[in-house]
């Protein structure tokens, strides 16, 4: 009989390690998590085995992580807060998690890693020049696992588009396009007219990265790939599905209110943010999926419409 694997998620009450988890579970896997408050966690039923520590304490990893075989970093600063100080310190846990007990890392992948240079068609070899200082941070993540990559440690990076979804966390969907938990009434949109952006659906994200797993014996030592998503030509198509989502084909957006994040800025983190990815929503940024397709034949891909409905029943606008 096989084995059943073992993963440990770092971030499972989040949005992408939430749906990682979820996926890994209904796979088969014995699916671990660390939080501080493990018993509360366990209450939601979600099969996971949830166990007391915390990303920040490198005991708590390793000894979270003996005799696994994944390790899924996708743990983030709650609210943006303390990220320059947070971040690298819980990426090194991994990595040494990962080196005591020979699991892959898998990380889920930004575009902040990039600056205008290598825009609009950005590939996995793009060289990296961001211009914000989150980028920065991103680019120094990514340095780290490929060090240690050859040391043996084995990573896989998965990136995608601006992620949304029925139980995704901080995204623009939720935070910039729409205001969740009541029926939709209004729409704005960040970016400016006719340039295009790229979207991905937060449980196709997911199956990507299973699928990618689930082939682990093809994976290079320090392996990248690239989702395309929903690729939104020129910032009229999700706009659109929202609409018809809400019953309201006729509803248009209006501009985002960039002039108050800019007041709020000193004061909310999640805002100051936001407003630092501005860059990202005035020029195209796409990212084909080719080295993708070539191994798993397709990538996952839930129609918009379907998705976009799903996200906002999930988010309390329906």
């Amino acid at each position: 009989m096989e084995q059943v694997k073992t993963a440990l998620v770092l971030g499972a009450t989040g949005g992408v390690g939430g749906e990682v988890a979820r996926l890994l579970v209904a796979r088969g896997w014995r699916v671990k998590a660390l939080h501080r408050a493990p018993q509360a966690a366990a209450r939601r039923g979600d099969g996971m085995e949830w166990l007391p520590g915390d990303a920040m304490v490198r005991e708590d990893v390793v000894a979270a992580a003996k005799g696994v075989q994944l390790i899924v970093h996708a743990v983030n600063p709650p609210g943006y807060r303390n990220w320059g100080q947070l971040v690298l310190p819980m990426i090194d846990n991994s990595i040494a998690a990962a080196r005591a007990s020979g699991a892959r890392i898998l990380l889920p992948g930004t575009v902040y890693n990039y600056g205008p240079d290598t825009f609009p068609i950005i590939d996995e070899e793009s060289p990296q020049h961001p211009v914000t200082r989150k980028g920065a941070i991103r680019v120094e993540l990514e340095a780290r696992l490929q060090a240690a990559a050859a040391d043996g440690v084995r990573t896989l990076i998965v990136r995608a588009g601006d992620f949304f979804g029925p139980k995704a966390g901080n995204n623009w969907f939720a935070q910039g396009l729409i205001k969740p938990g009541k029926p939709l009434t209004a729409i704005s949109y960040p970016g400016s007219a006719g340039v295009g952006h790229q979207w991905a659906y937060l449980p196709d994200v997911a199956e990507t990265m299973v699928r990618l797993i689930e082939k682990d014996d093809q994976l290079d030592t320090f392996a990248r790939f690239q989702m395309e998503g929903h690729w939104d030509a020129d910032g009229t198509q999700m706009v659109a599905a929202i609409a018809r989502a809400a019953g309201k084909p006729e509803m248009k957006a209006s501009a985002f209110p960039w002039w108050l994040l800019a007041l709020a800025s000193p004061f909310v983190a999640v805002f100051r943010e936001l407003r630092e990815m501005r860059y990202l929503w005035q020029q195209p940024v796409h990212m084909p999926n080719k080295r993708l397709v070539q191994l798993l034949g397709a990538e996952p891909r839930t129609p918009l419409d379907v998705a976009v409905h799903r996200t906002l029943a999930g988010l309390g606008n329906l």
